[in-house]
């Protein structure tokens, strides 16, 4: 059987494990071919770090879009992450109905904010852009932010309980026709994990492990590029978001114990061969 292809579409930082740092390695060790179109490169990432180098690549994008077509290329997966520009987001949406194989899924990472709040290059606009870029998704992976931003609601009126985070999965399906994966939620403080909803069962399920202390940049980027290597391999959805959880936490842990500063993202590589099959 071919090795499976996936379009990642995320930036490229210099330094700093998130977005395609994290997204090529990860994926790769699952046995998924990973064919990276950054939409813009960073000498770092941006959290944590100041006066770092910023490149947009929509221009290059459409190149490589158009080449892609040209060449009668299909993958398993199109999976986008952080968007630099509402054009890039329309640009992916496009991406998506050319260049998914018959069977093949859409993972949209909605990558706006944290915490309640917007990424400082977000914008009302941008914000519009992402959630119609997510009705072209089979799975949508948001965190509390995101999903406050998509449902155009305040961050404070977001659940904090289970069946909350159940509901609140449920309600970004949009009625049903599409995965949802809500990162960030718990059922206490001393456990965190997803909430999922399955557009293929119709049921929703919190999907927890134990809490690590402190915080990390890149584990969202890490989280949902083993939730679509997961999926590419099979997995059900339930399945695959937890494998998301237990790795993210198994990074967690080894980072919080090696002392690693939290800008720098979770130091994933030594772990990534929990993520090899057979």
């Amino acid at each position: 059987m071919p090795t499976p292809k996936v379009i990642a579409i995320h930036d490229l930082s210099g330094f700093g494990r998130c977005s395609l740092t994290v997204a090529i390695p990860v994926l790769s060790a699952m046995g998924v071919q990973c064919c990276p179109l950054p939409t813009a490169w960073l000498s770092t990432h941006t959290g944590g770090f100041t006066g770092y180098t910023f490149l947009d690549m929509t221009e290059e994008m459409a190149r490589a879009a158009d080449h892609w077509a040209s060449l009668g290329l299909r993958f398993e997966a199109v999976y986008s992450g952080f968007m630099g520009s509402e054009a890039q987001m329309a640009l992916v949406s496009r991406m998506i109905g050319q260049f998914r194989a018959p069977g093949g899924i859409a993972v949209v990472d909605p990558v706006m904010g944290d915490h309640g709040v917007r990424y400082a290059t977000y914008t009302d606009g941008m914000c519009r852009a992402m959630g119609k870029l997510c009705e072209k998704a089979d799975v949508i992976t948001p965190n509390l932010t995101e999903a406050a931003f998509l449902l155009d609601r305040p961050y404070e009126a977001m659940p904090q309980d289970p069946e909350g985070f159940q509901a609140l999965a449920r309600e970004l399906s949009g009625g049903g026709r599409r995965s949802v994966v809500l990162t960030g939620a718990y059922s206490c403080p001393e456990d965190i994990g997803a909430a999922c909803f399955d557009r293929e069962t119709g049921r929703t399920e919190l999907l927890l492990t134990g809490r690590v202390p402190g915080e990390y940049h890149g584990t969202g980027d890490v989280f949902a590029s083993v939730l679509t290597g997961a999926l590419v391999q099979g997995d059900g959805l339930a399945r695959a978001a937890q494998r998301a959880v237990d790795f993210v936490a198994a990074c967690a842990e080894r980072s919080h114990q090696e002392g690693i500063p939290r800008r720098e993202g979770v130091d994933f590589e030594p772990l990534l061969g929990l993520l090899t099959r057979g």
